[in-house]
């Protein structure tokens, strides 16, 4: 992986991690060696550490020595205590606005213009959304047909896709945190890439009713299929495929035509993180996203308890006091729920994480937010949420990388980019998924399933702006479909997964 032996991030930081694996004896700078086989990407410390004293990455206390630490020694997750997590009530807002951003290298695309305004699309996809988990397996059935017997005949529209979830009835519908579920159904329907052909499917007795997604003028035969209306197997499957060809008849009309980037609306995530991807992957994805930002584009990034310990600064570039204290608010609504799960933040690190390198949600988190580069933030929506700005902003939802993809489509993004640094075959079927790497070493094992590799930028072969620009490329590339990214060329989808806080009766 070339010459570098290992990565300081900051001036002040007491560890550095280590760019390939290394065995004890290694000197990677004047006046340190490793005291121990140390694994790729794990921290080593550069000086003496006393019990108690800080451990700093990113120039922030990742956490505090549980016992003394000789400069070489290898310092893995059960070497230091969790630190206490930033005061929410004690942010400062709209201290450190960014305005100088990146020039990005084009400022248009080709996508598929919205029928009632807002973001375009980047697929023409007829999205039909239901109701209730019981009506799975009559649609599924009736989408293969679907699929088999009318697609072939309309060219133009790239796929057909059944939004089934685990939701609907069984729930408690009234409860205040049912406002999550029902407004990401809600506002999937509304996703750019549908092109306003709604389709939903319903069984008709079910506890969540048509007019919880819809708008009462849309509560028609043209746009609803209700089971329970219809006289057997056979009549259901050929009213469904009766109104699928309609909408496909329209659909087929739409063509790309060249756009801003003001048009544009992706969503930002990472999921099997390891220590590069806060200094590799995510940091390009963050100058991408600065550029597509100064175009005019909007850009989401996510995932509140991979935020929570860099919180503060999130705060610094919330554009004024509005966003600072909803951005308070749905972490301390987060804070609340874990608590009432009886866990911290502290569970959200995984074992692959930990093997990549990674102590502590701390420290993942401070990787997480490079990937938000350096633009203010203008909106912060809760779960599900629909933008009503454009620029750079902070979706609010779990680090699941499920639950956050189903989130952020709900709120509107038609292409998603995802950091990975263990590697996940993780796709979307309503909107294509770019996967960036943050080793060279992944891209090499998996290179028909990883679209970029950041993995230069550790090797000193490339510098975040340029492996920022390639991706800025590659996403206005997959957008306007010139390119089709890994996740896609394979179909490789994971299942809509709604955000359900709610309880189930």
């Amino acid at each position: 992986m070339g010459q570098n032996l290992y990565i300081q991030v900051n001036s002040q930081d007491n560890v550095a991690i280590t760019v390939n694996s290394i065995l004890a004896g290694t000197v990677i700078m004047e006046g340190t060696a490793a005291n121990a086989d140390i694994p790729q990407g794990h921290k080593i410390a550069l000086n003496d550490i006393l019990e108690g004293e800080a451990i700093v990455r990113y120039g922030v206390p990742l956490g505090y020595a549980l016992k003394a630490i000789q400069k070489g020694d290898w310092i893995d997750e059960h070497m230091l205590s969790l630190p206490t997590p930033p005061e929410l009530d004690e942010m400062e807002f709209a201290t450190h606005l960014v305005t100088e951003l990146p020039q990005p290298p084009v400022s248009t695309f080709e996508g598929f213009p919205s029928p009632h305004g807002g973001y375009a699309g980047t697929r023409n996809i007829l999205g039909i959304v239901t109701t209730v988990q019981c009506v799975t397996g009559m649609l599924n059935n009736a989408v293969k047909r679907i699929k088999e017997e009318l697609l072939p005949k309309y060219p133009h529209v790239d796929d057909i896709v059944a939004i089934n979830h685990a939701y609907g009835c069984g729930v408690a519908i009234q409860s205040p945190d049912a406002i999550i579920p029902i407004r990401m159904l809600s506002n999937v329907v509304r996703n750019p890439n549908f092109g306003g052909e709604v389709m939903v499917v319903s069984l008709g007795c079910e506890k969540l009713t048509l007019d919880m997604l819809l708008d009462q003028d849309m509560i028609t035969s043209d746009y609803v299929v209700t089971l329970q209306n219809l006289k057997g197997h056979d009549a259901i499957m050929e009213a469904i495929m009766d109104m699928a060809e309609k909408k496909l008849r329209k659909l087929n009309q739409r063509r790309r035509v060249s756009l801003p980037l003001s048009e544009l609306c992706i969503g930002l995530q990472c999921g099997g993180s390891d220590a590069f991807s806060g200094v590799t992957a995510n940091p390009a994805a963050g100058y991408a996203a600065d550029m597509l930002v100064r175009a005019g584009a909007t850009v989401m990034f996510s995932e509140v308890t991979e935020v929570r310990d860099g919180v503060h600064f999130i705060g610094q570039r919330c554009i004024n006091d509005e966003v600072g204290r909803k951005l308070a608010a749905e972490m301390k609504w987060y804070d609340r729920y874990l608590a009432e799960g009886q866990v911290d933040r502290s569970a959200n690190p995984t074992p692959g994480n930990k093997k990549g390198g990674l102590s502590n949600i701390v420290e993942k988190a401070m990787g997480s937010i490079a990937k938000s580069g350096t633009s203010p933030i203008v909106e912060v929506l809760s779960p599900g949420e629909r933008p009503s700005r454009k620029g750079l902003i902070f979706a609010a939802t779990p680090a699941s990388d499920f639950v956050c993809g189903s989130s952020q489509l709900s709120s509107g993004i038609t292409l998603q980019v995802f950091m990975t640094g263990r590697g996940t075959p993780y796709g979307m079927a309503m909107a294509p998924v770019i996967k960036v790497s943050s080793r060279n070493d992944l891209k090499d094992m998996w290179e028909d399933l990883i679209d970029v590799s950041a993995g230069p930028i550790a090797t000193g072969e490339a510098s975040i702006e340029e492996v920022g620009t390639t991706l800025f490329h590659e996403i206005v590339d997959v957008a306007s479909g010139r390119k089709e990214c890994c996740a896609e060329k394979y179909k490789l989808h994971n299942d809509f997964t709604l955000f359900n806080p709610a309880p189930i009766t």
